[in-house]
């Protein structure tokens, strides 16, 4: 046997749990997880190395305190104290009984036994899913998505059974440890997950040729099942049902974190008479159900104009049926979705017109998450070459300062948004004649404030409340006997329309009862949006 040496080692305290579980059929890393080994690069060794180690340790003398030393140069992160025997349920097996673990006189039994099955424990994870085959099967999969990535993180979803099998196999090393004057904590067991990409992580980053970042925003995730175990823990249902409550988004109750919640609640006495210590090995491997990346969303911003009086922010669909053939949203995203090749994209502004008002000026604040996209990574003369994409596209909108921002910037958009100011002009038309004199004191009229009830036109998706909006200054126009335009400087919040007609009183005062006359709104445009965001661009 290849000589090892290293300070990580297994000692004579771990002679019981590696002969035990040997014997049960349990994988050599999932016994180096119960001999509290924390020694990353143990994980990495060949398995038939690991075996045959393992089995040499047992070979050896028990009258001495043998050390088993690996070529590693992390020390172990060993936990298994010697204690007085801890209180607990006497020996119980599946019927009540634990049973009596068999010493290993020959020295091949426990290999024999343990050297062709799948791992009673992990299922085969830390067996057939450490190998070179599997990497180079995600490998393919991620290089085929053609990603842009400067690192990855590494996700793994697991069997929700697998954590009944721990608990079992815990089990009876707790009772094995406690006759022998020992004890093993729960805490003490390395997480499989922990363990696995200990051994994953290194060749996954070689092969891909970029690092693992635990903050990295590139996920590499799979998705591990195996039905032939399904099953095993639906008795905790029956023993602890508040655990296992439906939830609209998951298929099953049986979640990781359920079954979690209810092995920490149930009684061990209930757990061991219903299955059994230590669980038996299966005929199947694991299979990886799905191997799939996202990359984490990227955010775009800038300011647009809207030049049409026919044109939403967002598509119009009412009762499904689509009422406008495209909408401001639309005529941008549809650009940045293709050149992102991005799955999907979620569209914010500061604030919104109603269809029918253009928005001119130095436009409007927007931003849009592009939800998983492929491509992350544009200079600015890119950006500048999709903003004239955009432009081009289109002469209902106009974008402009088109930038990649972070997230946390998109939160200045909205930032203390009643408070900002907004600037409009309104066409306005009234039923008697008017002259110039008539109009002229609304000149003066400073810090007007309002109480505005829920707009009948917005009440279908606003709730019913009295708002309280300040108009800053309004300045006017006179037309002619029956028209004049307005242009008012407002609280961000102000409905102007309801400001002019008055909405059959919802909105007090209005410019119907300061002229004392019928008032309406022919046309509206927004003339700017006092949000000092994103930064300008030389564009």
């Amino acid at each position: 046997m290849r000589e090892f040496s290293s300070m990580s080692s297994l000692t004579e305290k771990d002679r019981p749990i590696v002969q035990l579980l040997l014997n049960a059929g349990t994988c050599p890393r999932c016994i180096l997880r119960f001999c509290s080994v924390g020694s990353q690069m143990l994980y990495r060794h060949p398995y038939k190395d690991l075996m045959k180690v393992l089995k040499e340790f047992l070979k050896n003398n028990p009258e001495k305190e043998d050390t088993v030393c690996f070529d590693v140069v992390d020390p172990p992160c060993k936990k298994v104290r010697l204690e007085h025997p801890e209180e607990g349920p006497e020996d119980l097996n599946h019927n009540g009984a634990l049973p009596q673990i068999p010493q290993v006189n020959d020295e091949n039994t426990a290999v024999e036994n343990s050297a062709v099955k799948v791992c009673n424990v992990c299922l085969g994870i830390l067996q057939e899913f450490c190998e070179a085959d599997f990497v180079k099967k995600v490998c393919q999969k991620v290089n085929s998505a053609d990603y842009q990535f400067t690192s990855f993180v590494f996700s793994v979803s697991l069997p929700p059974q697998l954590s009944v099998r721990e608990r079992a196999a815990w089990l009876v090393l707790k009772q094995e440890m406690r006759n022998l004057g020992l004890s093993l904590s729960k805490d003490d067991i390395v997480q499989l997950k922990e363990a696995y990409k200990w051994i994953i992580h290194p060749q996954l980053s070689e092969e891909l040729g970029v690092p693992a970042d635990g903050k990295s925003l590139f996920e590499v995730s799979v998705v591990f099942a195996h039905s032939e175990t399904d099953e095993e823990c639906h008795f905790l249902a029956t023993a602890c049902p508040d655990c296992f409550k439906p939830a609209k988004n998951k298929q099953s109750v049986f979640t990781r974190m359920a079954v979690i919640k209810a092995l920490e609640k149930i009684k061990e006495e209930d757990f061991l008479k219903h299955f059994p210590c230590p669980p038996s090995s299966p005929k199947n491997l694991c299979v990886a159900l799905e191997i799939q990346c996202n990359n984490g969303a990227v955010f775009v911003a800038g300011r647009y104009n809207k030049y049409s009086r026919n044109l939403p922010q967002t598509p119009w669909i009412i009762d499904g049926e689509r009422k406008l053939e495209s909408s401001v949203e639309e005529l941008i995203s549809e650009h940045l979705i293709t050149e992102f090749r991005a799955d999907s994209f979620n569209f914010s502004s500061s604030g919104r017109e109603d269809v029918d008002v253009r928005t001119l000026g130095n436009g409007r604040p927007f931003a849009i998450e592009l939800v998983n996209p492929r491509r992350i990574h544009f200079t600015a003369e890119e950006m500048k070459r999709l903003q004239q994409t955009i432009n081009t596209s289109s002469d209902k909108i106009q974008v402009r300062d088109l930038q990649l921002v972070t997230r946390e910037a998109i939160g200045r958009m909205k930032e203390g948004e009643e408070e900002k100011t907004k600037t409009y002009s309104a066409l306005i038309w009234t039923d008697k004649a008017i002259q110039k004199e008539d109009i002229a004191f609304l000149d003066d009229i400073k810090e007007l404030k309002l109480d505005q009830k829920t707009p009948l036109r917005v009440l279908h998706r606003r709730p019913l409340a009295v708002r309280c909006r300040i108009i800053h200054t309004m300045r006017s126009e006179y037309i002619d006997e029956h028209h004049f335009r307005l242009h008012l400087k407002t609280q961000a919040g102000t409905y102007i329309k309801e400001f002019v007609h008055g909405d059959f009183g919802r909105t007090k005062p209005n410019i119907g009862s300061l002229l004392n006359r019928t008032a309406d709104i022919l046309e509206l445009d927004v003339e700017s949006v006092d949000v000092d965001w994103p930064p300008t661009l030389d564009n």
